[in-house]
């Protein structure tokens, strides 16, 4: 039985490759795996740092698998959480890319640059400004 392909599977994939490339260009970096970890832990700390209500409307303009890993493991319970400080937001990315070559700052500013240039300029704006100034500063 031949296997039939599914084209928002397949489209999916690819518009995450085309995000998981343009990170890579920016961090001059080919490898996937560590480019994916830098995507998920500072997407994870973003999620977690947002009300319910915007992790929802930054999560509905993302394509459905970056979607997904977006929301893997979350728990809206005492969220959002109150993290004020730059360096206790890239906490959790720097335990992401432990052992890795990449800095999670550098990789946090690279994802953001990403998703400012993936997301609508008003969904940016609206994240943005949620956050605290030492966190926005990530942003372009």
């Amino acid at each position: 039985m031949p296997t039939a392909h599914i084209d928002a599977f397949d489209t999916t994939v690819q518009k995450t490759y085309d995000w998981l490339n343009e990170l890579g260009g920016i961090l001059g970096s080919g490898n996937r795996r560590l480019l994916y970890r830098a995507l998920r832990s500072t997407l994870h700390a973003l999620r977690d740092r947002l009300p319910i209500e915007e992790v929802a409307q930054l999560g509905a303009q993302l394509p459905m698998l970056i979607r997904g890993l977006y929301y893997e493991g979350w728990d809206p319970t005492d969220k959002p959480v109150r993290v004020r400080d730059k360096q206790e937001f890239l906490t959790p990315v720097a335990h992401a890319l432990a052992g890795d070559p990449l800095d999670a700052e550098e990789a946090a500013r690279a994802v953001f640059q990403v998703v400012a240039n993936r997301i609508t300029t008003g969904e940016m704006e609206d994240v943005k400004h949620i956050l605290p100034a030492e966190i926005r500063a990530l942003w372009p």
